[in-house]
């Protein structure tokens, strides 16, 4: 129903309390509701999950419509990425949240700062997903708070015109509540383990479940050394965990997002179950660095395992982790991409060590020969040295083509001297156009970067602080933030205001009438920002 309907409906409910609500406004009942549309997490969750369907199917029809994330640590984080994609775009049509798990670990756990190890706070994960989406449901009470405000000023006025162009903007209003991608890490346990939290998140809000075929215990951070990968079928217990917690809350739409390691990782910590040759049991088994033994070579305490009817003993380190072949990690990433699409995952992801679109694509392609229509979601890292890369790229395509690259040195070319060079300008071609590029070659649905506000609060905070300590004193403030904020149109130069200080003198106001004690008044400095 419209918003004059929903109105008219809740007058109804007054008039039927024979006088005894004659002190509730059924417009200010109606401006609450629409204020704050979501009752639940679940309802988010259902919400979310259907734009993500919706998304994913449009992808399938054109890659151009790939989709689009950034990483969030903090509640304000999430809601001025939000509020800065509405403000810039109109829509925040395709534009989704991550929770990294990597900056809950690093920003939000008890312990203070940790490595992305799994060993924060599990609790820290869905409370953060809550924190995301309560901020969220802020920012729309802010926004349509506004708009009643222009409403009322456009009826006091006598200005019909404007009064229905405000009404339809409220009954066609976009929230800024979007999907949330959340990583699980490795479940943070076994499958029950990973079952119980998979529940708490999807009642926080979460849509999206991003897990990883690492070794709970053993976890490590993507981009990181030492990782440690899982047998399938205990990957896929894992998986199915998810879908049912899930299915159990009536999310029948929820996403799983499996992630891969395997190609930086090269050792497992245990030998596949195999009951027949060619099984994923077998095939997991199969990319082991072995070697061929007699029984007689035979050490106390040896594993051994038969292949291609010959008996080996698998490369065990002292760690008592096994090895595989060094060079597999490719082929192993593409098993465990169709494996776990043919057992329930609806998206994958490839942890890689660099952005190029065809080493991305050489997997891809060797899936969607199985799986047609196999979408990756893709860490657009902070921990690729971007310039680095791409530069490179550009040095060694040049090389292949019989180009003059005398003047370059390739393990030099992050140089400030290369900036102003046309290699440099082409590198930083390849990178503006890295995401469409991967869509279109690589089946990249969607883009995210993991930690991009843990760098910039760094980069903000590194330059306030050398001109508010140094010789600018408070100018370095003044003309480096407020100035820029006010210039920029950022709704946060007005913080009392972005704080919900507003929305709480609306209510006074439904609560007490004339006499609710407001905080808006001639004296709030805030008007100085008009």
């Amino acid at each position: 129903m419209s918003y004059q309907d929903d109105i008219q409906q809740v007058e109804t409910l007054i008039r039927s309390k024979q006088g005894t609500w004659s002190g509730i406004s059924a417009e200010s009942v109606i401006r609450m509701r629409v204020q704050n549309r979501f009752r639940s997490g679940l309802d988010i969750a259902r919400y979310t999950a259907a734009i993500m369907r919706r998304d994913m199917a449009a992808y399938d029809a054109d890659p151009a419509n790939y989709t689009q994330s950034l990483g969030c640590w903090h509640g304000f984080i999430g809601q001025q990425k939000m509020i800065a994609i509405k403000k810039h775009f109109g829509t925040t049509d395709r534009k989704y949240l991550y929770l990294s798990g990597w900056m809950v670990a690093a920003l939000r756990s008890d312990f203070g700062p940790l490595p992305d190890q799994s060993m924060h706070e599990k609790t820290s994960v869905p409370a953060l997903i809550e924190e995301l989406y309560t901020f969220l449901k802020q920012a729309d009470a802010r926004e349509l708070g506004m708009m009643f405000r222009d409403l009322d000023a456009a009826r006091a006025a006598g200005d019909k015109g404007k009064e229905a162009s405000i009404l339809k903007a409220v009954d066609t209003y976009q929230t800024h509540v979007v999907p949330i991608i959340a990583d699980i890490d490795a479940g943070f346990g076994n499958a029950e383990a990973t079952y119980l939290l998979a529940k708490k998140m999807i009642e926080a809000g979460a849509c999206a479940l991003q897990i990883e075929n690492q070794v709970s215990d053993e976890k490590q951070c993507g981009h990181q050394d030492g990782k440690v990968t899982v047998p399938h079928e205990d990957f896929l217990a894992k998986v199915r965990a998810c879908r049912y917690a899930f299915m159990e809350l009536g999310v029948e739409d929820g996403i799983v997002v499996t992630r891969t390691d395997s190609l930086g990782a090269g050792l497992t910590k245990q030998i596949a179950v195999s009951h027949a040759p060619g099984d994923i049991g077998d095939q997991y088994n199969s990319f082991l660095d072995c070697e061929e033994v007699t029984p007689a070579q035979c050490k106390p305490g040896d594993v051994l395992i038969t292949r291609d009817g010959k008996l080996v003993r698998p490369k065990r380190l002292p760690s008592n982790l096994f090895q595989f072949r060094e060079g597999s990690g490719a082929d192993r990433c593409v098993l465990d991409s169709i494996t776990s699409l043919q057992n329930g995952a609806d998206l994958l992801w490839i942890e890689t060590e660099k952005p190029h679109v065809e080493q991305i694509a050489s997997m891809m392609d060797r899936i969607r020969e199985v799986i047609p229509n196999a979408k990756l979601v893709y860490n657009n890292s902070p921990s690729f040295n971007w310039t680095l890369n791409f530069r490179q790229q550009i040095f060694d395509a040049w090389k292949r083509d019989g180009k003059d690259v005398a003047a370059y040195d390739r393990e030099k070319l992050m140089s400030v001297d290369y900036d102003a060079t046309a290699l440099a300008q082409e590198a930083d071609e390849k990178i503006r156009t890295f995401q469409a590029d991967g869509a279109r070659r690589a089946g990249i649905f969607h883009h995210l970067i993991t930690l991009p506000t843990y760098h910039t609060a760094a980069l903000s905070t590194d330059n306030l602080a050398k001109e508010y300590f140094g010789e600018a004193g408070m100018l370095g403030y003044v003309l480096n933030v407020q100035r820029q904020e006010i210039r920029q149109g950022i709704a946060c130069v007005r913080h009392q205001n972005m704080s919900g200080s507003d929305i709480g003198d609306d209510h006074k106001e439904y609560f007490a009438g004339e006499a609710a004690l407001k905080a808006s008044g001639e004296a709030n400095t805030m008007h100085q920002f008009a």
